[in-house]
């Protein structure tokens, strides 16, 4: 491969997604820098032009949006989030639930029409594609216990993409944005104290990096982030044209995971997939009207908090928004961790060795 083409595929991809930002902002579309990009790349992809993402200006997105995200949780929104602890139990409880519920309805219509794949590894298979976790993860995950990788990241791609773009979608067009109660943090960019956040950030990014945690370049970052704003030592705020930025290179990379294969890999499985994620939508924003019953909060951020989305796009909505961040990045992130210590262990108590697939 000549040493440019890959350069040259980047920044191809790079000037397509910034073009698909800026109609959308044209368009007045939410948040225009990170689904235009999303269905620009994805469709290019699919159609079998040459996208590509560079994972070191991936990873520094992550960064920058992990940072900015850090800044929102003062002393005063860390109070709030601590007296929430019961509904962001329930909401791991209700996460594990509902994807253990998709994954049966997987298996049900499935197994049956894919007699080629053994009936371990199609358990597998269902079992890890229906887990509301993250992508990469689940696909390891599914990999060790010899389910079809290809099918589960597929599933996990298809979600996290129709999540990201329907559900901004609809909070923009019912009009739910601008509910912030409490102070945002910083609004003020300082570049000296901005200087000192990026390098202690990194520092964050680099330490998740070298411990061998999930997502380093979000987590460790919005961690250190968050310890300057507890502090009340928030430094800077984040410039807006980094924070779109950072937008527009994480959506590339979740564009750039389709294929002109992709449509071709079991079309009958994707389209199962995609039912069942409009689905689990719908059923989520039940579940988050009734925790924002019970808990005092506007069902909007619960519907962020709790919708089988990823991290990073689902804190972005609630940034760009104005949709109770600290609260929706709190019930994800430990969502996350829950769900990557439980589903592992969970597959193995209920179909380890031993145990006829059922």
């Amino acid at each position: 491969m000549p040493p440019l083409r890959l350069p040259l595929r980047v920044l191809a991809t790079l000037l397509l997604a910034l073009a698909a930002a800026g109609a959308c902002l044209a368009l007045h579309t939410p948040l225009p820098w990170m689904i235009g990009p999303l269905l620009a790349v994805s469709l290019a992809s699919i159609a079998g032009a040459p996208t590509a993402s560079y994972t070191p200006l991936r990873n520094a997105g992550q960064w920058a949006i992990g940072m900015a995200l850090g800044l929102y949780f003062t002393p005063q929104m860390v109070g709030l989030v601590a007296g929430l602890w019961w509904a962001i139990v329930l909401a791991i409880v209700w996460a594990l639930g509902l994807g253990w519920l998709f994954a049966q309805g997987l298996q049900a219509l499935h197994v049956k029409r894919m007699p080629h794949v053994p009936a371990r590894s199609m358990r597998a298979t269902t079992y890890f594609s229906g887990a509301i976790g993250g992508a990469s993860e689940m696909t390891l995950l599914a990999e060790r216990a010899g389910a079809r990788t290809d099918l589960v990241a597929a599933a996990h791609s298809l979600r996290l993409v129709l999540v990201t773009v329907a559900i901004p979608f609809a909070m923009q067009w019912s009009g739910l944005h601008g509910l912030e109660l409490h102070a945002a943090g910083p609004r003020e960019v300082r570049w000296g104290g901005l200087a000192l956040l990026v390098l202690a950030t990194g520092v964050g990014g680099v330490a998740m990096r070298l411990a061998g945690r999930t997502n380093p370049w979000f987590i460790g970052p919005l961690l250190v982030s968050m310890g300057f704003a507890m502090a009340g030592q928030p430094l800077s705020a984040v410039p807006a044209w980094l924070s779109n930025a950072a937008q527009l290179v994480i959506a590339v990379s979740l564009g750039v995971r389709f294929s002109r294969e992709f449509l071709h890999t079991a079309p009958r499985w994707l389209a199962t997939v995609a039912l069942g994620t409009l689905g689990m939508i719908v059923l989520c924003a039940g579940f988050a009207w009734l925790l924002a019953w019970g808990t005092g909060l506007h069902p909007a951020t619960l519907i962020l908090g709790t919708s089988p989305g990823g991290i990073a796009e689902m804190a972005i909505t609630a940034k760009v928004l104005q949709l109770g961040v600290p609260v929706v990045t709190a019930f994800q992130v430990c969502r996350l961790v829950a769900v990557l210590l439980i589903v592992g262990p969970m597959y193995g108590r209920l179909y380890g060795a031993g145990k006829k697939p059922q």
